[in-house]
């Protein structure tokens, strides 16, 4: 019995590996979200810019919006930041961003330095429009169509790769069903 007891901690470390390698083995980009397919939740914050500025859904105005939760926290969301400035230039979508868990002054001072690719973006300081919406960290990335509805959700960094691949034909297939009254 006691040379039993001796293999049980070989035994637990051994289940633990397992464990940690598929965790470590899943792509965070494949995470399912409960809200695809269904409406943006309700909400009222105010901008990053302005704390006297509450805006709800509603202000979520463009044909597209694609909705970017960011943090200055979050290396990430510098490395990606850049080109969320050159998809801003892009008229076919309305770029919005929700600014996750974060110091505002600290965000204000992100945007000033490396530029404003928002229209606004929308300060959550205590989460609650991210866990609305299912938020895992930053940076994440929601596309919602012309009817408000969220149509997909993309956790990692933007770069040219990732949005031909997949938002460019997303945006392609919401503009041909807009097109057709959709």
């Amino acid at each position: 019995m006691n040379k039993l007891i001796r293999f049980i901690p070989l035994v637990l470390v051994i289940i633990l590996g397992i464990v940690l390698y598929r965790g470590l083995s899943l792509n965070p980009q494949d995470m399912p979200s409960a809200l695809i397919g269904k409406p943006m939740p309700d909400f009222q914050l105010t901008t990053l810019l302005d704390e006297n500025k509450q805006v709800t859904k509603a202000d979520l105005k463009g044909d597209i919006v694609i909705l970017n939760v960011w943090g200055t926290w979050c290396p990430t969301c510098k490395y990606e930041h850049p080109y969320l400035i050159d998809i801003a230039k892009d008229k076919r979508v309305s770029v919005y961003g929700i600014n996750y868990k974060d110091d505002r002054e600290m965000g204000k001072k992100w945007i000033a330095r490396l530029g404003n690719p928002y229209r606004f973006s929308i300060f959550d300081d205590a989460g609650t429009l991210g866990l609305d919406l299912g938020v895992y960290g930053a940076p994440e990335t929601f596309v919602i169509d012309h009817h408000g509805i969220i149509r997909k959700r993309f956790a990692g960094a933007l770069d040219n790769s990732v949005w031909q691949r997949e938002f460019i034909p997303l945006i392609t297939q919401i503009e041909r069903e807009k097109a057709q009254g959709n």
